[in-house]
C-alpha cells in the first residue's frame, strides 16, 4: 500500500480564486499534529492525504496557514449543501443556545419537524422515520426491520457493496476477503453486483442477468434484498433494466427492497434520491452523510407496518436534537435553492470535462462514469500498478490545492458540495490533468 509522504515538499506558489498554496505542503506548521495523530491513533484512522484542517467553508478547505485547497471529497459525500452552511450552522447555534445539547428519545420539536419534512419529500408509501446516529447502524436497523417483518432470516446483497462497518452491515458488504473476522454465520446471499463491468463481462442484458441470477433463488427464504443504486469505489449504476424487475420480483414474493442511499441521497446524482433514475420505489430507504451536511445523523424512512414490528429500534444519540436542526436547515436549504437541480446542470459540466481529459489521454483513462456531482475516473497506470498510481495522482493535486478521496480501487472518485462554483469545479479537473502529467514524468525517472 501507498503511504503519503508526510516530509515536506517544496511547492510552487498558487494564488488562484479558489487554491492557494503558500507553504511547502504538506505543511510544516502541521507536522506535530499528523505525528501525533499518528503516534496515538489507528492507521485506519490516518490513511488519507495529510491535510489538517482548520476550517472549511461552502467548496473550500483551509490550514492554519491560509492553504487553500477545492473540495472534491464534500468529506467523504457529507457537505452536501456546502461546508459551514450558513443556515445549516445558524440552526446549529440556535439550538444550542437554548441548552439542549441532547435528549435521547423525549420528542422534540425538532424531530416533529425533520419527521415531517423527510416524509413530505419521499414516496406516497413511506409514513415512518427512525432516526440514528451512522449510515451503519441505520443498515443494521433497516435488515433487522425487514427479519422481523417477514419472518425470514436470509438477505441478498452484491459483490463489492459497502453498507458499514457494525457486524450486521458487515456481513452485507461485498468485499467478502474483509470478512473474515467475523465470528457467526452468515445468512447472507451475494450476487455479482449488475453494472455496466458485468453485463459487458457475460455479453448480456439487464434483464437477461436479472433472469440468470434470480431463476435459482427461492424468494422463501429471503427476508429483504440491500442495495446501492451506484457502488463508490467505481461510481457505477445498476442496470435500470435489472432494477425494474428486481422490484417486481421483490412485490411479488413479500421481500422488502431496501435501497441503501448513505452516499446517494439529498442531490448528488441529480435526483434526490438514487432509486428515482430506476423509476421503482424501495420498501426501506436508508440515508445519512448528505442528511445533515455536518454532524453525525442517519434514518431509516419506510412504512408503519414494517417499523412498527418492535421497540427496540433506537439509540443512544438517534434524533438529536442539533444534529436533526442541523439536518432540518440542510435540507431545506438543499430545497429551497433548488440544489438538486444545480446538482445536474453543474453535472453535465463536470462530465464535459472529464471527458475531454480523457480524450486527450485516451491511454490513461479507461473510463468515466458521471451522474450529478458524482464521478468516477478509471485510470490505468503504464506499470500496471493503478491503486498506487491513483494514490501518486491524488497526492500531486494535494500539492497544488486539491483534495481528494482516496479509494484504493484504482479510481479517481469526485464529489465536491452541490454549492461549488462552476469554475471551480472546471479547475479542479485541471488540476487532476496536471497531476496525472506530472506523475507520469516522475514514472518516467524512476
Amino acid at each position: 500500500m501507498y503511504e503519503f509522504s508526510i516530509k515536506p515538499v517544496k511547492t510552487d506558489k498558487i494564488f488562484t480564486k479558489n487554491r492557494i498554496i503558500q507553504t511547502d505542503i504538506p505543511n510544516p506548521e502541521t507536522l506535530d499534529v499528523i505525528s501525533n495523530c499518528k503516534k496515538n491513533e489507528p492507521n485506519s484512522m490516518n490513511d488519507q492525504l495529510p491535510v489538517v484542517w482548520d476550517s472549511a467553508i461552502n467548496y473550500s478547505i483551509f490550514d492554519k496557514s491560509g492553504n487553500k485547497w477545492i473540495d472534491f471529497t464534500s468529506c467523504i459525500f457529507v457537505a452536501n449543501v456546502g461546508h459551514s452552511n450558513p443556515e445549516v450552522k445558524k440552526s446549529i447555534i440556535n439550538r444550542v443556545n437554548r441548552n439542549l445539547l441532547n435528549s435521547y428519545y423525549y420528542p422534540t420539536d425538532e424531530r416533529s419537524e425533520f419527521s415531517k419534512l423527510l416524509i413530505d419529500i419521499t414516496p406516497n408509501n413511506f409514513d415512518k422515520v427512525l432516526f440514528l446516529s451512522t449510515g451503519s447502524e441505520a443498515n443494521e436497523a433497516a435488515l433487522k426491520m425487514s427479519i422481523k417483518y417477514t419472518g425470514k432470516k436470509n438477505v441478498i446483497s452484491f459483490i463489492n457493496a459497502y453498507h458499514g462497518k457494525t457486524l450486521g452491515s458487515a456481513l452485507v458488504c461485498g468485499k467478502l476477503q474483509s470478512q473474515d473476522w467475523i465470528p457467526v454465520q452468515t445468512h447472507v446471499k451475494h450476487l455479482e453486483y449488475p453494472d455496466s463491468f458485468l453485463l459487458k463481462k457475460k455479453n448480456i442484458n439487464g434483464e437477461d442477468l436479472f433472469f440468470e441470477q434470480f431463476s435459482h433463488i427461492n424468494p422463501q427464504d429471503f427476508a429483504a434484498v440491500i442495495i446501492e443504486p451506484y457502488q463508490g469505489w467505481s461510481a457505477e449504476f445498476a442496470s435500470k433494466p435489472y432494477m425494474k424487475l428486481l422490484r417486481n420480483w421483490c412485490s411479488d414474493n413479500k421481500v422488502l427492497l431496501v435501497i441503501d442511499e448513505v452516499q446517494s441521497g439529498f442531490g448528488r446524482t441529480g435526483k434526490l434520491f438514487g432509486f428515482e433514475h430506476f423509476e421503482i420505489i424501495p420498501d426501506i430507504i436508508v440515508c445519512a452523510k448528505g442528511i445533515s451536511s455536518s454532524l453525525p445523523l442517519s434514518c431509516v424512512i419506510t412504512k408503519k407496518e414494517i417499523s412498527n414490528t418492535d421497540m427496540s429500534y433506537n439509540s443512544t444519540h438517534g434524533g438529536n436534537p442539533v444534529a436533526v436542526a442541523a439536518s432540518t436547515a440542510s435540507v431545506n436549504y438543499l430545497i429551497n435553492n433548488n440544489l438538486v437541480a444545480e446538482s445536474q446542470r453543474k453535472g453535465k459540466i463536470l462530465e464535459r470535462e472529464l471527458l475531454k481529459w480523457q480524450n486527450e489521454m485516451p491511454n490513461y483513462i479507461s473510463k468515466i462514469n458521471c451522474e450529478g456531482l458524482l464521478a468516477g475516473v478509471f485510470i490505468s497506470s503504464p506499470d500496471g500498478n493503478n491503486v498506487d498510481f491513483v494514490d501518486r495522482i491524488i497526492e500531486i493535486a494535494m500539492r497544488k490545492g486539491l483534495l481528494s478521496i482516496r479509494t484504493q480501487a484504482g479510481t479517481i472518485k469526485i464529489g465536491p458540495p452541490l454549492t461549488i462554483d462552476d469554475d471551480a469545479l472546471i479547475e479542479g479537473v485541471e488540476v487532476l490533468k496536471e497531476s496525472l502529467k506530472e506523475c507520469l514524468g516522475t514514472l518516467e525517472l524512476l
